[in-house]
């Protein structure tokens, strides 16, 4: 054993990166999973291809997770720490997110002559000087290696190089001071039926460390802080999880049964597969034929009583844009989960973006106003779930929840909380027998009707998607009657701004700079924001949740600021939003459609060129 000098850091990224089948998304969890158990904040960010097997050691085909892990985190994180580049395609792809000093573990064995033409390389980048130079390059025989662990275990080769995967974490792990236990406890359950998977992932795992801890590959072992976090029970969370987690504690404390009525598609599939679990906890879970049935079957339980969602990303949100303004027109409580992605039409099915808020805002026939909010971390997907069924089942309207594939798929540190500490939901039923009882009596206040479920007494009444007159509910093609009901549903969506927490701004309020936000990118924004607070600069930060309606005192902190920049990834739908509410402000704005998330780096030089602007 070579002693190791200890390095001590607040925060560090790493990076998997391999083949499609090179197992890095389970490598990526595993490591953030006991990052989390030994008391580390993390983030993570998975990223792997469209194709369902693309050709083997091309750039296409490579798959990746990303782990941001410390003391405090808001992001999945910039620049990469550690890279673990399985083959010459990972490697090359991959090595401009790593800082320059940053550590770069290859499996040597993968850089064949076939495999470093195919990455479209024109000589080995292991003998590169300017690699060696600039980065900490661990050259390991990561294949021969985990051949020769397993070798009493495995005797065919390909089940042998199965395993690689488990020694490249076991180097991470050694590299960062990582218990092991965890992950044998995870492998012991997850293969308990296999005592020889089981057996020769330990064995792999340990060949790694032990391969870090017994030679001189590595002068150094770092230690990262750990998070000052309240004593809570927590967990390791994606974004659809917790949007999943989010609407069964939304039904409980509203007292109905969760419908989810959707399609599968990606990012968003997995908040179906999620509630399906849940039959114990009353979730109704219909996986569809298209994404029309979907919405349809959830407006039928929506009639029917229930807190009723349906799930999706942008090419199903189009599908479905028709049925939402029938549930506009039946004033039916309905969420719309909308995992955003990489569009138009098919787009970029694996990569995140923003780009579905002016489908969300206006991209519906007629005037069908909707709610729109959106979640900005993958841990808080459960709280705004758990907002748009309120908003929804209390307001008797549609609300379309925004997330996207950056938090849907990412995960984060959860706190679990306790179903008493949430708030209560108070769906408007009407009484059984009321003699005043109309479907389109409103409350004066909000401007809501009255929930009359089928099989109430004395209540039968008709909805449908063609305009109803007021009060009573009969089909009415009446000129008058058609513009007051057009404003009562237009207003009350606007009244919910009564009912909402007023918009907060983190750092001062004066602040020349204003950075304005919406939704997945907060921790991105935050962080550069604060990091130029520490340098002197005079700049703010704000980010939106709630879109339709914004909060009321929006427009004070607007006009409180010289400057306002809007950053978004799209090409600038959130501010030419705020554009038309507000048309006697300028906003900078910054966009970026590449299907990845903002780097603080890009946003510190955008934010000091406005600043240095007169």
């Amino acid at each position: 054993m070579t002693k190791k000098e200890i390095i001590k850091k607040d925060n560090v990224v790493v990076k998997f990166v391999g083949d499609s089948g090179d197992g890095m998304q389970l490598t990526g969890t595993l490591f953030s999973d006991t990052s989390a158990l030994d008391g580390n904040d993390i983030a993570t960010f998975p990223d792997y291809p469209a194709e369902i097997r693309a050709p083997h050691n091309t750039i296409a085909g490579v798959s990746g997770f990303q782990v941001h892990i410390g003391k405090c985190i808001y992001s999945s994180g910039d620049e990469a720490d550690a890279l673990v580049a399985m083959n010459p395609a990972s490697l090359k792809s991959n090595l401009k997110w790593v800082k320059t000093g940053g550590i770069i573990i290859v499996d040597a064995d993968t850089f064949t002559d076939e495999a470093i033409e195919k990455a479209g390389y024109s000589s080995n980048p292991l003998e590169d000087e300017n690699i060696a130079s600039r980065y900490n390059l661990i050259k390991a025989p990561v294949t021969s290696m985990t051949t020769e662990a397993v070798k009493d275990i495995f005797t065919d080769r390909k089940s042998a190089e199965k395993c690689r995967n488990m020694f490249a974490l076991g180097m991470i792990f050694f590299i960062f001071g990582k218990t092991l236990e965890h992950t044998d406890s995870y492998l012991e359950k997850k293969f308990k039926k296999n005592p020889a998977v089981v057996e020769a992932n330990k064995a792999v795992i340990r060949a790694g460390y032990n391969f870090c801890e017994n030679t001189d590959v590595l002068e150094v072992q770092i230690q990262v802080e750990q998070a000052e976090i309240p004593k809570e029970k927590y967990r390791n969370i994606t974004g659809n999880i917790a949007t999943a987690w989010g609407l069964l504690a939304a039904a409980e404390k509203a007292g109905l049964k969760l419908f989810l009525g959707s399609y599968p598609i990606t990012p968003a599939t997995d908040i179906l597969v999620e509630l399906a679990k849940h039959k114990s906890l009353g979730a109704r879970v219909f996986q569809a034929e298209d994404e029309i049935a979907g919405i349809c079957s959830a407006i039928g339980a929506a009639f029917a009583g229930s807190l009723a969602c349906t799930s999706t990303s942008g090419p199903g949100l189009s599908l479905k844009s028709e049925a939402i303004g029938l549930a506009v027109m039946t004033e039916l409580p309905l969420v719309i989960v909308d995992v955003q992605r990489g569009g138009p039409s098919t787009g970029l099915p694996t990569k995140t973006e923003q780009s579905d808020l002016s489908q969300a805002l206006f991209g519906r026939n007629g005037e069908a106003p909707c709610i729109v909010i959106a979640a900005s971390s993958s841990a808080n997907c459960f709280n705004w779930a758990f907002e748009a069924a309120r908003l929804a089942v209390e307001h008797m309207t549609p609300c379309i929840l925004l997330t996207d594939g950056y938090l849907g798929n990412g995960s984060q540190l959860f706190r679990i909380p306790k179903m008493a500490d949430l708030p209560a939901i108070h769906p408007p039923f009407a009484t059984e027998n009321d003699p005043d009882y109309m479907p389109y009596k409103r409350d004066p206040e909000t401007l809501v009707r009255q929930w009359a479920i089928p099989g109430m007494e004395g209540l039968r009444h008709r909805i449908g998607g063609l305009e109803k007159s007021d009060g009573k509910g009969n089909v009415s093609t009446d000129n008058e009657n058609h513009q007051l009901m057009t404003n009562y549903r237009k207003e009350k969506v606007e009244r919910i701004a009564n009912r909402i927490p007023d918009q907060k701004v983190i750092g001062d309020e004066n602040a020349e700079l204003l950075v304005i936000g919406w939704g997945g990118t907060q921790g991105a924004l935050k962080l550069a924001v604060q990091e130029m607070q520490l340098e002197g600069k005079s700049v703010a930060f704000t980010q939106f949740n709630y879109i339709m309606p914004l909060p009321k005192n929006t427009g004070d902190i607007l006009r409180r600021h010289k400057k306002l920049v809007v950053c978004e990834l799209n090409m600038g739908q959130f501010v030419n939003y705020l554009r038309m509410n507000f048309e006697q402000l300028h906003f900078h704005q910054y966009n970026k459609v590449q299907g990845l998330p903002f780097v603080v780096s890009e946003l510190k030089e955008k934010f000091n060129q406005i600043l240095e602007e007169k």
